[in-house]
């Protein structure tokens, strides 16, 4: 059967699981889930343009063009896999608790310098993201970059056989989705089932030297490693004020992301970069003109403001990392707007406290602290306002000026917001 759908397929290269987002010619895939079922709407998907519709109930096989299958999101991962084994190309596979992302945004701009890349959009990182992201894949890629997410263990393994990725990179091993990892021993175990699924395939992961974790659980596998020192790519981290300035060989790089946790994310798109031999003065331009998007780590200019807009997801470490850096910065009435963080289970009166106690230390002009986890923390500084809600927020918060704002929180409390209200 897989065959046969893959036949249809390679004459269209397009598929979708999205009835508004139907193009001619696309096979859709009815996925179903706790709360819809899409089989209802293969007739639908045809109609509006759809060359073929993949369902998993007979009763909906109403067309010669509707395919029954025994389970369509199976079936549409065992395609995603067969034509990444038709590709044959190279692919770089990475997951981590923080900086995935715009890690992934680093190679592949760096990557298609040279190369023609396709890498995973916006954060399809799970069991129907990354096929997704394979079947976007054609015959002219050369080099294909797949970010995989997961909030439960094994969830990398079964990602990793769908991939097959020749290469791969843990950013780091943060405190994230402990809800469905139970421990960061849990999150450590979970992130390196990529690390097992490279060795068993003798396949290579790039390595930087300066996470101990990540040597230690590398050991016995091929590997590329980068650092700050002696490394198969040794750059340099210079400074991060605000945004952060590597050494590379005998050239400096100053990229356009801030907070020297970024340092990390530039370092492994950099080593990438010189092991696929992209050439010096190129992977300098391409990581230069990198900007962030989608609210991470994003500098915003208001008329009297600089906002650090980082809201596009947080957890106890990326947190951590971001008033760090806050606290750092050679600026002037520093003020941080933090929402609650999400997935955390028993850990989040825990968590939410030691970010209340941390800000509580802090020199900020004043921290807002806004959810329901961060209203029932203890706070020992005037300086802080706790809003159970967003509307509570709006109500007590002041108009700033001269200020340097870091915005911070977990998507759910779309902590973005808050730029409706600063100048």
């Amino acid at each position: 059967m897989i065959e046969k759908i893959y036949a249809l397929y390679s004459k269209k290269y397009k598929v979708s699981t999205d009835t508004r987002k139907i193009e001619k010619g696309t096979i859709f895939f009815a996925l179903k889930g706790e709360n819809f079922n899409a089989n209802k709407f293969a007739i639908q998907a045809l109609e509006k343009g759809a060359s073929y519709a993949i369902i998993d109930e007979k009763e909906y096989q109403t067309d010669k063009r509707i395919i029954l299958v025994k389970d369509v999101l199976k079936t549409l991962q065992e395609l995603a896999s067969y034509h990444r084994i038709k590709l044959g190309i190279p692919i770089i596979s990475l997951t981590g608790s923080n900086g995935k992302t715009t890690t992934k945004e680093l190679i592949n701009t760096v990557l298609k310098q040279k190369y023609n890349t396709t890498a995973t959009k916006g954060n399809l990182n799970n069991h129907i993201g990354v096929p997704l992201t394979l079947l976007a894949m054609t015959k002219n890629t050369e080099i294909g970059i797949v970010e995989l997410g997961a909030n439960h263990p094994k969830e990398i393994e079964t990602l990793c056989n769908i991939v097959k990725p020749d290469y791969g990179y843990i950013t780091n091993f943060g405190k994230a989705h402990l809800e469905g990892f139970g421990s960061i021993e849990g999150v450590i175990k979970a992130k390196t089932e990529l690390y097992a699924y490279l060795k068993e395939a003798n396949k290579t992961i790039f390595v930087n030297t300066n996470d101990a974790i990540q040597v230690k659980k590398s050991k016995g596998i091929k590997t590329i490693t980068f650092g700050k020192t002696a490394a198969d790519y040794t750059i340099k981290f210079i400074a991060a004020n605000p945004f952060v300035t590597v050494k590379e060989a005998k050239q400096i790089i100053e990229s356009k992301l801030i907070g020297s946790y970024n340092y990390n994310n530039i370092a492994a798109a950099i080593a990438i970069g010189k092991y696929f031999k992209i050439p010096e003065n190129l992977l300098k331009k391409a990581i230069e003109n990198y900007q962030p998007t989608n609210n991470r780590s994003q500098i915003i200019h208001t008329n009297t403001n600089k906002i650090i807009l980082d809201a596009y997801n947080a957890n106890p470490s990326s947190m951590q990392s971001a008033l760090n850096n806050l606290i750092q910065l050679e600026a002037k009435n520093k003020v941080a707007i933090l929402g609650d963080m999400f997935e955390l289970g028993n850990y989040a009166e825990k968590e939410h406290q030691y970010i209340a106690d941390l800000v509580s230390k802090s020199d900020f002009k004043m921290t807002y602290l806004v959810g329901e986890n961060f209203a029932k923390t203890k706070i020992t500084s005037n300086n802080i306002q706790q809003c159970k809600t967003y509307d509570d927020f709006k109500k007590v918060f002041q108009k700033l000026n001269d200020a340097t704002i870091l915005i911070k929180a977990s998507r759910g409390m779309a902590l973005e917001r808050v730029l409706d209200l600063i100048n």
